[in-house]
């Protein structure tokens, strides 16, 4: 499986040297020191083989410039690719490496059957939250409070369809929902109690069948971001 944007070619990697370069590369874009941060190369090699995705992209000159991999998950009798992470070497960022990857990923993962992908992120690093719901088309369908037990892990588990062209983007006709928020060009709710405000409001929505659908600047506010929610 390959594809290719810019001069970037996406594809499974393959063999110890390039599972070894996907762990580093991961390490290097996330500032992880601490062992347990660590990709376990042979994870990498067991995913290959197991129905996951352990996937690359590479510059023109054959340099690792983005990483993704995954696994079959499973809820309630649905089974979906559970994307756990996607890194893009800073170097290549604004190359659209962060959609081939995606793309590569979900390629794979109707191949092994399934039509639906899942992951979460941080929503409120609206570079993230757009990219994932505006661009992507991915749908937000469950608030995760401290998701990995850190105190600082909030995240959002987003649905994305793959038997759908762009992914899951919401039906025209549904009425939209807005929560919104101070925010910065790039982080909504920087000041703490802005945050325990928009923390609770986010959850609040998706507990009542909420589904949070896309992100928009106020243009009527600078300033201000609008959370937009579709309701299930």
């Amino acid at each position: 499986m390959t594809a290719d944007t810019q001069g970037i070619v996406a594809r499974n990697l393959a063999g110890l040297a390039e599972w070894t370069a996907a762990s580093a590369l991961y390490r290097s874009v996330f500032g992880y020191e601490g062992p347990e941060h660590a990709v376990s190369p042979r994870l990498l090699a067991a995913l290959r083989e197991n129905a996951g995705t352990a996937v690359g992209a590479f510059d023109e000159d054959g340099t690792l410039v983005g990483f993704c991999y995954g696994f079959t998950g499973v809820e309630h009798g649905e089974l979906y690719h559970y994307s756990q992470a996607a890194v893009v070497d800073a170097r290549a960022q604004g190359r659209g490496v962060g959609r081939l990857l995606k793309h590569a990923q979900a390629e794979a993962a109707r191949r092994a059957g399934v039509h639906t992908m899942r992951w979460t992120f941080d929503p409120y690093a609206l570079r993230n939250v757009h990219f994932n719901l505006n661009v992507l088309g991915a749908v937000g369908i469950r608030f995760l409070p401290d998701f990995y037990d850190d105190g600082d892990s909030d995240r959002v588990l987003v649905r994305w369809d793959l038997d759908r062209p762009g992914g899951s983007t919401w039906p025209p006709g549904h009425g939209h929902a807005a929560v919104d928020s101070p925010a910065d060009d790039r982080t909504a709710a920087r000041g703490p109690d802005d945050r325990a405000r928009l923390r609770l409001e986010l959850a609040g929505r998706f507990a009542a069948g909420g589904r949070l659908v896309g992100v928009a600047r106020r243009a009527d506010t600078p300033g201000r971001v609008s959370y937009l929610f579709a309701q299930d």
